[in-house]
């Protein structure tokens, strides 16, 4: 084998196993993701936990193009949410543009719901099950590409459909669902963009041997530029998308350092510096940046969104920026003062050192009704990770870091940075007592099930080796089927379904789960 042909090879190895496999196993996946996230998607008939702001804020939208007040009593009490859910959406309007703590990205993306079915719950609740439904696609053809296993790929997929809090998040007009599909999207973009880098590079590499100090520019890179695109949508969302733009503006150069050394480049880190580094911090953190302030066009062409015109006519220091662009920034100066000052005690609020382990879910909806053949009948929807993949995430996720520290696998790098991108910035916060819960962990959830599969594949070993397969294909098929009557068990208080209180309390393992 030639030294280039070697060179590619090693930088842009062939993908095993069959293409219509590579679909068609992960489709089925996500069929049967789709199943759980639809089913009875309308139900209750309720408006549930956060969907009280972002229903509304979505309807708001769609009529008005920004978050618009709605009635409340002399105590502050909505009134609108008892009009919505009879059908009389009319009269809910009053005052003017609404104050909001999150940008609108994800609540378009709610809006479009209601456009299509209507202000019910059903409405506002479809693109969550929607995009969730996505994202299982994503991670299983993710994962497949990463690992070269379509079994691996099926597998992640499976267990991200099965994971309870993704489960309530796809089925409850909440943000942090969209959060996290657009992390994993822009992650999936970046997974491609690696591969078709290091291909490039081995086929410029190939055409001009004697460029081997610093390697060649590697040109317009369209998946990078993709995952900009996700990420500032993930921080159109929430602002913690922003803690994924670091992260994975980090990762990808980091890749392309890699990939020079790989390649025989002498000079990898000056190469990336001097090829990479700048297209890099434009695709991710700017095209981020352009496509957040894009995010809020429709405040922009507002009269009465909050604070629109709170620059007109001031002067000061900066009186040469134009007038929207300073109302925008003192705008999000309250939002930041909203969120560092949030500090009240909420019975469901816990630390980011809970969350791993479930310590403290969050009830979205209980309510004691009739009708389940008992004298005492729940109904409940908690916020709760399936704990057969969230405790199986720790032990997975620190042979993964030993991985990493002994052989720089990528694969074992990019899911511990993804794990730790969705958790280790919130302890900051926690460092203030802000009040904070646990579903702020959704956009980690992908990256638990990737760590977990990828021990799995570690587990399997070889395809040469018979032996040690047959005994981790055992051990992996039993770990499924362990999550899978898991999530069976817990189903009923994760989407609402009518049991007796003691079928309730059974599934209830602790009292910090109450």
């Amino acid at each position: 084998m030639s030294l280039m042909s070697e060179r590619a090879a090693w930088l842009s190895p062939p993908r095993p196993g069959s293409r219509l496999l590579g679909w068609l196993g992960p489709l089925l996946v996500t069929a049967f993701a789709a199943f759980f996230r639809f089913a009875r998607l309308g139900q209750p008939q309720a408006v549930v936990f956060d969907e009280t702001y972002y229903a509304k804020d979505a309807l708001a939208l769609l009529k008005f193009g920004v978050e618009h007040s709605t009635i409340k009593d002399a105590k502050g009490k909505d009134l609108a949410d008892p009009l919505i859910l009879k059908g009389q959406i009319s009269g809910i309007w009053t005052d003017g543009g609404s104050f909001v703590a999150h940008p609108p990205a994800g609540k378009w993306m709610i809006a479009a719901g209601e456009w299509l079915f209507g202000m019910t719950p059903f409405g506002w609740r479809f693109t969550a099950a929607l995009v969730g439904t996505l994202s299982v696609l994503i991670l299983a053809r993710v994962t497949r590409r990463m690992t070269g296993s379509t079994l691996l790929g099926c597998a992640a997929g499976l267990l991200l459909a099965l994971d309870g809090l993704h489960l309530v998040a796809s089925r409850t007009a909440i943000l942090d669902i969209f959060v996290m599909f657009w992390v994993l999207a822009a992650f999936g973009c970046l997974v491609v963009d690696r591969d078709v880098a290091r291909a490039r590079l081995a086929d410029r590499l190939d055409d001009r041997v004697d460029d081997l100090a610093f390697g060649p520019g590697l040109g317009m890179r369209w998946w990078r530029l993709g995952a900009g695109v996700c990420l500032g949508l993930a921080c159109g969302t929430k602002w913690s998308g922003l803690f994924f733009v670091m992260a994975f503006g980090a990762m990808t150069f980091l890749w392309d350092s890699g990939a020079r050394r790989a390649a025989g480049v002498r000079h990898p880190f000056t190469g990336a510096l001097r090829y990479d580094a700048l297209p890099a911090f434009v695709a991710v953190p700017v095209v981020s940046a352009v496509t957040y302030v894009a995010s809020w066009s429709g405040w922009f062409a507002s009269d009465i969104g909050w604070g629109r015109h709170w620059a007109d006519g001031r002067g000061g220091t900066f009186s040469f920026v134009p007038a929207p662009l300073r109302s925008f920034w003192h705008y999000h100066a309250q939002i930041m003062r909203f969120h560092t000052g949030l500090d009240s005690h909420h019975r469901y609020q816990s630390w980011p050192w809970d969350w791993p382990i479930l310590r403290r879910p969050v009830a979205f909806y209980y309510s004691e009704p009739s009708g389940c053949g008992a004298a005492k009948c729940s109904r409940e929807i908690l916020g709760l990770g399936t704990p057969a993949i969230w405790w199986a995430a720790i032990p997975a996720l620190a042979i993964l870091l030993g991985w990493w520290l002994v052989r720089r696998d990528w694969r074992a790098g990019a899911a511990s940075l993804g794990y730790a991108a969705g958790l280790l910035p919130w302890f900051y916060y926690a460092a203030g007592d802000r009040t904070m819960f646990a579903f702020y962990a959704t956009p980690m959830i992908p990256f638990m099930v990737l760590a977990i599969v990828l021990v799995l594949g570690l587990l399997l070993g070889p395809a040469d080796d018979s032996g040690r397969r047959l005994v981790g294909a055992t051990l992996g098929g039993a770990y499924l089927l362990t999550v899978l009557a898991n999530f069976y068990l817990l189903y009923p208080i994760l989407t609402a379904e009518v049991i007796t209180y003691d079928a309730w309390r059974l599934r209830i393992w602790f009292d910090s789960w109450i």
